[in-house]
C-alpha cells in the first residue's frame, strides 16, 4: 500500500472552512459523476482520488481501513460511502452508481436496496437530506447510541454538538428512552435530539437540555 499524500497542509482548517464551506465545494463536482459500486449494501469508490474529493466536499464516504483520517491527508485506499450519502450524491447529479456487474443504479434502485438493509430508511433520510441541506455535516451515530453526529465542520475538526435520533410514525417512543440516551449524550457533552417525521414529509426536532437541580 502507498503512503498516503499531502493534499493540503494542515493549518486553520476551520477558518478554510468557514469561507469554503463544503455545499459550496460540492457544488463544483455536479456534473462529474463520480463512480460508486454497490456491492451488497456496501458502496465502494475505488478510485482514491475520488474518495478524496468527496470526503474534502462535506466528510462523504471514509477512507477504508483508515480509523480517524485526517482532513489534509489524501489516502491512496479505496473509500466507502454509506447508503444516506450515496442516495443524496446521486440526487445532487455527483455520483454515478453502478451493481457489480456494472450496470448503472437509478434512484428508486438506490432506495429500493437501502430500505431493505436499512432499518425505516425513508424517515432517516429524510432527516439526513434536511440537516445536509441546512449546512451541517452529517455522519453515523451509531458508537453514541443515536442514528447521527451532526457537525459543523466535520470528524477531526471539531466535537459534533448534536446527537439525533429518528422516530417516524411507526416507532414508539418510551420515557426511558429518552432518559437512556439523554444521560449518554450528557455524559459525551452533546445535545440529545429527537427528530420526528410528521404526516410523511414534515420534520420536527426536539432538543433536550438537562440541568442540574
Amino acid at each position: 500500500m502507498s503512503p498516503p499524500e499531502q493534499s493540503k497542509p494542515e493549518g486553520d482548517i476551520k477558518g478554510f472552512l468557514e469561507e469554503n464551506p463544503w455545499y459550496k465545494r460540492l457544488e463544483e463536482l455536479e456534473g462529474e459523476f463520480i463512480s460508486v459500486q454497490l456491492i451488497g449494501d456496501r458502496a465502494i469508490i475505488w478510485n482514491p482520488e475520488d474518495g478524496h474529493k468527496l470526503y474534502t466536499c462535506g466528510f462523504f464516504g471514509k477512507p477504508m481501513g483508515i480509523a480517524k483520517p485526517k482532513f489534509h491527508i489524501k489516502y491512496n485506499v479505496p473509500y466507502e460511502l454509506s447508503l444516506y450519502e450515496v442516495l443524496y450524491l446521486k440526487e445532487k447529479g455527483i455520483i454515478r452508481v453502478t451493481d457489480t456487474n456494472g450496470g448503472e443504479l437509478s434512484i428508486e434502485d438506490i432506495k429500493r436496496i437501502a430500505e431493505a438493509n436499512y432499518n425505516d430508511f425513508e424517515a432517516k433520510y429524510l432527516v439526513y437530506r434536511d440537516l445536509r441541506e441546512r449546512g451541517f455535516v452529517v455522519r453515523s451515530g451509531l458508537k453514541f447510541g443515536s442514528d447521527f453526529s451532526v457537525y459543523k465542520y466535520g470528524p477531526g475538526i471539531d466535537h459534533a454538538p448534536f446527537l439525533v435520533t429518528v422516530y417516524s410514525k411507526d416507532t414508539r417512543l418510551l420515557g426511558i428512552d429518552i432518559i437512556r440516551a439523554g444521560r449518554l449524550a450528557t455524559s459525551v457533552r452533546k445535545k440529545f435530539v429527537i427528530a420526528m417525521i410528521i404526516n410523511g414529509k414534515k420534520i420536527k426536532y426536539l432538543v433536550f437540555s438537562w440541568y442540574k437541580l
